[in-house]
């Protein structure tokens, strides 16, 4: 497997805005404020984190070929 992509740039749904996020190693980020407009991101249905639904790398737990799915309602 390649190495790992631990930045993920994530657009907002609400306004747009793009910004660069350091993603964690070994969990899922369930949960993410936008900067710009303070929006609270969260997962979309059938995702593991807001880096899987917005961002343009997944999780590093998902590319490391896991599914995150333990911890989701």
């Amino acid at each position: 497997m390649g190495q790992l992509i631990l930045i993920s740039n994530v657009t907002c749904p609400e306004c747009g805005h793009e910004e660069a996020h350091q993603m964690p190693e070994d969990a899922c980020q369930f949960f993410l404020e936008c900067p710009k407009c303070e929006v609270l991101l969260k997962p979309l249905l059938g995702d593991c984190c807001v880096f899987c639904s917005y961002g343009t790398a997944p999780c590093p737990p998902v590319q490391q070929g896991g599914d995150c799915s333990s911890g989701k309602e």
